[in-house]
């Protein structure tokens, strides 16, 4: 959400007027240090004082919770509120290299397993990384799995035994791809260089 993005009417969800905020001196007070919200009191409007970006707010995690009071001073009175941050797609699965390079022995036999370099994407649950696929010649197939805590990661099976006389080196191109709508990807160059 851009800086000053609507979130609630605070007068209108307490079932209070507007004039009574200013009356009471009500304010807002986000937990932790970092005040997120600004509460006009002439109106009841909650609105955010800067952007929010929960990859900022919330590291790696698929929830994403805020929280705050409504200070009432006159008479005291704390009311507390829970924003849910919910996540857009605004990133794309990035590898750590732009090109991998595996050297692989030409007597490797067909069904070997080479793990490739896993692609992060800030972004989390439908929206942060959800597949592989390769684009290769007829030497490599990708197999996908899952971590522990749920990690997609990829690996090259060597599908047709490799020639070094015939081809010294492959250049397959890895593509990430994460599930949002529309889905954003990242690509890296994966270079085989096939050893005597």
């Amino acid at each position: 959400m851009e800086r000053d993005s609507f979130v609630a009417n605070i007068a209108k969800d307490l079932g209070i007027s507007p004039s009574q905020l200013a009356v009471r001196k009500a304010r807002v007070v986000s937990e932790g240090n970092e005040q997120l919200f600004h509460l006009d009191q002439n109106t009841g409007v909650l609105t955010v004082k800067e952007s929010l970006d929960r990859e900022e707010i919330c590291p790696q995690s698929d929830t994403c919770t805020l929280t705050f009071k409504i200070f009432f001073e006159n008479p005291l009175q704390l009311i507390r509120g829970e924003v849910d941050v919910r996540d857009v797609n605004d990133n794309s699965p990035v590898f750590p290299e732009k090109e991998m390079v595996l050297e692989i022995l030409e007597s490797a036999s067909p069904g070997s397993r080479f793990p490739l370099e896993s692609a992060q994407d800030k972004d989390a649950g439908s929206n942060g990384l959800q597949n592989y696929s390769l684009w290769s010649d007829s030497h490599f197939s990708l197999a996908l799995g899952t971590r522990k805590g749920g990690a997609k990661y990829a690996e090259l099976v060597l599908e047709r035994q490799l020639d070094r006389e015939e081809q010294r080196e492959l250049n397959l191109l890895l593509t990430a791809t994460d599930g949002g709508s529309p889905p954003r990807s990242g690509t890296a160059q994966v270079r085989i260089v096939v050893l005597d």
